[in-house]
């Protein structure tokens, strides 16, 4: 199998350590994970601010770099999104202004083997037992794309109920946004910082260390807000929790 990480601009630009416990993760597993150096934005960002069509050459783009891999992996529960379940629209939107089915065509092979990091765990690799170890007390974020868009379900919560030393404690309102939602941030600022500090609240009161989630873009709101609040937590993405060992703790 020949595996591609996605890295994903916020990733990419804030996050890197993600980007490596993904493929300190993998490679343990015993999956060679390749870095495509011509991966660009998804077009996310574009599509979900109204610009449709300027997202386009952006996500042939990405079909034309992560087209010759079986299977892509991304930390990113609203990049996998994207791909997943809105370049599927992309192209019947093309198609539907008698643009052809050339879009269409281009993008749909590379639709059904991109996977959130999660998923490819548990549904391709078959695995919920990483051999991680984490000791601190944890409670999870699932996060809007994931829960919704993709379907993860259990799949998080299964993969860190197996990491060693590891104390899940149940999220009150979990199924909640966190208020992030991109551009919803910034239209919308004292309703997403409303948000932000009801699912920090909630975050506390579980006494956890450690919130978790799957997606950085909204562990950096919820990060943000928990600075603000002076909380003692600390949010840490789920692939660096699977990523540490008892020979290589992470923090």
């Amino acid at each position: 199998m020949r595996v591609a990480l996605f890295l994903t601009c916020v990733n990419d630009t804030l996050y890197p350590d993600t980007g490596r416990a993904v493929v300190k993760l993998l490679t343990r597993l015993g999956v060679d994970v390749d870095f495509p150096m011509g991966q660009t934005c998804c077009g996310q960002a574009h599509y979900n601010t109204g610009y449709r069509h300027e997202a386009e050459p952006l996500a042939r783009r990405f079909a034309g770099v992560f087209g010759g891999y079986d299977a892509v992996v991304t930390p990113s529960g609203s990049c996998g999104a994207m791909v997943r379940e809105l370049y599927p629209r992309m192209g019947e939107r093309a198609r539907a202004e008698g643009r052809g089915d050339a879009l269409a065509a281009t993008l749909a092979p590379v639709v059904p083997k991109t996977y959130e990091l999660t998923e490819f765990l548990v549904d391709v690799l078959g695995v919920t037992d990483v051999g991680a170890y984490y000791p601190h007390t944890v409670t999870y974020h699932p996060t809007c794309h994931g829960l919704r868009s993709l379907g993860l379900g259990d799949r998080p919560r299964r993969l860190l109920e197996a990491v060693k030393g590891l104390e899940l404690r149940e999220l009150p309102g979990a199924e909640e946004c966190c208020g992030f939602g991109g551009t919803f941030a910034v239209k919308n600022s004292d309703v997403s910082a409303a948000m932000g500090a009801d699912k920090v609240r909630n975050a506390e009161s579980t006494g956890a260390d450690v919130l978790c989630a799957a997606d950085n873009s909204c562990l950096m709101h919820i990060g943000g807000t928990m600075t603000r609040l002076r909380t003692g937590m600390r949010p840490v993405h789920i692939a660096e929790i699977l990523a540490s060992t008892e020979e290589a703790v992470a923090a």
